[in-house]
């Protein structure tokens, strides 16, 4: 340690210097690499189960194009023949036939890129609709009052409910489907994004932002969406296979897409009237692994994601 005797009889000029001033070092220094989504994905790749997930689900989907090609008959062309009825899997028909002699193998993996197609528009329908709603509910305090009203309103009657009036008025399809899952999925998405703005949006940096005229557009861009990436990843990821199970619900009580339409939903429930048959319980097996798949991987990988893309755990 230095003492005070050891700077007695020292010019100023030997006690102090200049350090020299570079402005690359400077630079260097101030610099920071952190980037958003790079730590988002370095976070979910941590999540060991849930990349897996993610893989296996890609593959499900890519393997449902290549199963259609490889396999020996092409649902477009598939022809109704009673002879041919309930062939359980053999070498010709890999996954047997239906109750009308159809090939079931082209039939199962048409159903998933059907029934999965239509989960992903919902998602994000759900999503955008959500998203809008959530933000200027909680943003905007004149609008608090109207929408907290419209949402008591809407939550308070049954979503089921709803998705089978739609149903029941409208022809039985894909879109109609659509339609009725966005207009009764937007309320929890909405619920969860107000809750968080309502958090964040009097924080010093979106006060300061105001006064000093940052426009709103830029203040929602800016300051209060990457906070909600996590909540808006995790709805999204649920709704997937909530999707297809409410399609197979609207299916099974004959409200869902027609008969001609192979959905997991018509998959599930034909198999169901055959269920008590021990020999023909492959109908039921199929539709259902894929379903149960979909709907524990996407509740891993949300749930790993959000996490992934919460700020707060980037500085771990």
């Amino acid at each position: 340690m230095a003492k005070a005797s050891d700077f007695e009889g020292k010019k100023q000029d030997e006690l102090f210097y200049f350090v020299d001033y570079s402005p690359e070092e400077a630079e260097r220094v101030g610099y920071s690499n952190y980037s958003y989504w790079g730590s988002v994905i370095q976070n979910f790749l941590k999540h060991k189960a849930a990349v897996v997930c993610l893989f296996l689900f890609l593959f499900l989907v890519i393997f449902s194009f290549i199963a259609l090609a490889i396999g020996k008959y092409d649902y477009q062309t598939l022809v109704t023949d009673s002879s041919l009825a309930f062939r359980k899997p053999n070498s010709e028909y890999w996954f047997g036939t239906d109750n009308l002699g159809r090939d079931y193998w082209c039939q199962v993996w048409y159903a998933t890129q059907v029934s999965i197609r239509l989960a992903l528009i919902v998602a994000v329908g759900e999503s955008i609709l959500g998203v809008i709603i959530g933000l200027i509910w909680g943003y905007v305090r004149k609008l608090d009052r109207f929408f907290t009203e419209l949402y008591n309103i809407c939550d308070n009657v049954p979503s089921t409910i709803i998705l089978i009036l739609i149903s029941y008025v409208a022809s039985p399809s894909v879109q109609t489907l659509i339609l009725g899952m966005s207009i009764t999925g937007w309320i929890a998405m909405a619920r969860f994004i107000r809750n968080q703005i309502l958090i964040i949006r009097d924080r010093d940096y979106n006060v300061a932002s105001r006064c000093i005229g940052t426009p709103i557009r830029r203040i929602v861009l800016r300051n209060l969406l990457p906070y909600l990436v996590s909540v808006i990843m995790l709805r999204m990821a649920l709704t997937i296979p909530e999707a297809i199970g409410n399609e197979v619900f609207i299916t099974y009580i004959g409200l869902g897409l027609s008969v001609e339409t192979p959905s997991l939903g018509n998959l599930i429930n034909d198999g169901r009237k055959v269920m008590m048959q021990a020999g023909l319980r492959y109908q039921l097996l199929y539709p259902t692994i894929i379903l149960s798949f979909v709907t524990i991987a996407f509740y891993l990988i949300g749930n790993a994601f959000s996490d992934a893309a919460d700020p707060k755990n980037h500085l771990q």
